[in-house]
């Protein structure tokens, strides 16, 4: 038999549990869907789970591994996640539904938060390949990213704007960041495409180990994909042996969020990431790119209201 003390505990145990429970069932979880995990969108996913836990009252944030932009809309569409990072190109896509894109339909519970930093599309090839032009690609081995990715969508633009497609090429890779420069460095691929912000940890790593060329896009092959694509630099010594500036095309990125999720929750995690970018900064170089001022304007997809208050109540203040 338990003694009077054991009891008393035991039943101050039972109520501490139910409490916990409660507490639990009460808290709104927020599921960040991000990228890859040598990638931009997991450090940045990661540094916002935090701010969200240190300045949203009983939430419960937590951050997916993904393969990018096009699977989260559609984990996003699904209602299996509450913010997503995705390229501004994937999301034009499914909000029209481009099958070919990988959206078999129309993706109308997507609602846009804000625009943050751009990706680069950086090219960049073992220096022995040989490769120093797009054209130079033809005949050769290269990793375009993994599937149902911003990254393979950006692939495809550019090779089509220069005149190029995956046929022209001697073999096409589908991998994450990680696994593409690892092939790199064992000498089974020739060149990765990669498109993430600038000081990527993949093409890091890569740079530090073997002599690497970062391929030009062109200004023409930028003007003839058009919007969102712009012209943009990757300034000389972002990488170990880049001693000059690169011309390459950038793409926005957003944060994306659904149809459904409450005004407040929505506000409160729009304020905590555009109020708080230094410590998006400490954890991404990338994020010195996120600029408040027009972040919420002319968006692919719909501002969700929550967003569209706050972006709102800066103008005022």
């Amino acid at each position: 038999m338990l003694s009077r003390r054991g009891l008393m505990l035991a039943t101050a145990g039972a109520a501490w549990t139910m409490q916990g429970l409660r507490s639990a069932e009460a808290a709104e979880f927020i599921n960040i869907l991000t990228g890859g995990t040598s990638g931009v969108y997991y450090p940045l996913g990661v540094a916002m789970s935090k701010l969200f836990a240190e300045k949203i009252d009983g939430v419960r944030p937590s951050v997916q591994a993904t393969k990018a932009s096009v699977e989260n809309l559609n984990l996003l569409q699904r209602g299996r996640g509450e913010l997503a990072f995705s390229l501004g190109d994937a999301m034009g896509f499914a909000w029209e539904g481009n099958a070919e894109a990988g959206f078999p339909q129309k993706l109308d519970k997507l609602r846009s938060v804000g625009a943050i930093y751009s990706n680069h599309v950086q090219i960049v090839a073992l220096r022995d390949s040989g490769i120093k032009t797009l054209a130079d690609l033809k005949g050769k081995r290269l990793s375009v990213g993994a599937p149902a990715s911003g990254t393979e969508l950006n692939a495809r633009a550019i090779l089509a704007a220069a005149g190029l497609s995956y046929k022209d090429l001697g073999k096409v890779e589908y991998l994450p960041f990680g696994e593409s420069v690892d092939l790199m460095k064992n000498r089974q691929l020739d060149a990765t495409l990669q498109s993430a912000g600038l000081g990527v940890a993949s093409i890091l790593d890569l740079s530090t180990s073997v002599p690497i060329n970062v391929v030009e896009v062109p200004q023409d092959v930028i003007t003839k994909i058009g919007t969102p694509y712009k012209a943009a630099t990757i300034p000389a010594n972002t990488y170990t042996g880049q001693d000059a500036d690169v011309t390459t095309a950038a793409v926005p990125n957003y944060l994306v969020t659904r149809a459904g999720l409450a005004d407040d929750l929505v506000y409160q995690m729009t304020k905590a990431v555009y109020e708080n970018i230094p410590a998006l900064v400490a954890a991404q170089a990338a994020a010195k790119g996120i600029e408040v001022e027009g972040a919420g304007e002319n968006p692919p997809i719909p501002l969700h209201p929550g967003a569209e208050r706050y972006f709102k109540e800066r103008k005022k203040a």
